[in-house]
């Protein structure tokens, strides 16, 4: 970690990274790995925490498993052990996809830049009016060593304080937690939300979810995976053509593909009159500006990344 990057702090098997407040550059390019973007414009941005499709790319590979190991059970004395680790490792989650994929998509959080304001919306209708410098940011990963060596899971979470005063102690604060891996994977998706902000919507990835349902089905997308392979090996890119035929079969892409085009095609949109209100557009003129405090960060930040990038 050079001085030019956020603050943090290294443990024996943890590091955080504290990214905000204040909002300024970490360094990393945005890249929205986990299809948070649900909808943009020049106005706002709606950002999802709700990832169907990552939770059955990791269920799928325990599946595909337990399959594979299927034909050397003893089905006649009933494999105990056998059928209490599927329950656990994959009746359960299949019993929590099923859930979620039969409940109503969680609104987003919805980031205005031209007010540099944050709506926070609740299922009961409630919702919050957060300012975007009072916003949290932290990536945080942690390690684990085992006989099969070291590994390391991460997530970053975003935070939000409620703006009443008055608020009971339990609905004080609010958060976002995407498991992205921490590190610069977290600090990449961060900057998708920190550089449409602070630089615009020309700065963040285009939005997966724009337009219609592609109507490609699970047999479609499963076609679209193998052929965009089949056109890499064809051009000689036989890593590209691995990565798509693995994420096709082992992590089971086209099923996740789908059942997320099928929730989030088109995503949920903020309905309430004074939200619908709150996120027309502004005259130039009314645009809220940076505080005179993160102006002097952001400067002082990419002066730093610079000199960092040329002594390297």
């Amino acid at each position: 970690m050079t001085s030019s990057t956020p603050r943090s702090r290294q443990g024996f098997l943890s590091r955080e990274d504290y990214l905000a407040p204040p909002a300024i550059p970490t360094g990393q390019s945005p890249k929205d790995v986990l299809n948070t973007i649900w909808r943009k414009n020049e106005v706002f941005l709606d950002i999802g925490s709700y990832s169907i499709g990552s939770f059955v790319m990791v269920l799928w590979p325990v599946i595909l498993i337990f399959i594979w190991i299927m034909p050397s059970i003893n089905f006649q004395e009933f494999d105990i052990a056998y059928w209490y680790g599927f329950m656990c490792f994959c009746g359960v989650p299949l019993l929590l996809l099923s859930y979620m994929l039969s409940r109503p998509v969680p609104p987003p959080v919805r980031f205005n830049r031209q007010r540099r304001e944050v709506c926070v919306p609740f299922a009961d209708g409630r919702y919050w009016i957060v300012p975007w410098e009072q916003v949290t940011a932290q990536a945080i990963a942690m390690s684990s060593a085992g006989q099969h060596g070291k590994t390391t899971q991460g997530l970053l979470v975003v935070g939000f304080h409620n703006p009443d005063p008055d608020a009971p102690e339990k609905e004080r604060d609010f958060s976002l937690g995407f498991s992205c891996g921490g590190g610069e994977t977290a600090m990449s998706l961060w900057e998708c939300i920190r550089s449409y902000m602070e630089i615009g919507p020309e700065a963040v990835p285009k939005c997966n979810f724009e337009g219609e349902s592609t109507g490609k089905g699970l047999l479609g997308w499963t076609i679209s995976i193998l052929w965009d392979a089949l056109k890499s090996l064809l051009k000689g890119d036989f890593k590209a053509a691995f990565k798509d035929v693995f994420f096709s079969v082992f992590l089971g892409a086209p099923l996740g593909f789908y059942l997320q085009e099928k929730k989030l095609m088109p995503p949920p949109d903020l309905i309430n009159p004074a939200i619908i209100e709150w996120s027309k557009p502004l005259p130039p003129e009314q645009w809220a500006r940076r505080s005179a405090e993160l102006e002097q960060a952001i400067d002082r930040q990419e002066q730093a990344l610079q000199e960092s990038a040329t002594s390297s």
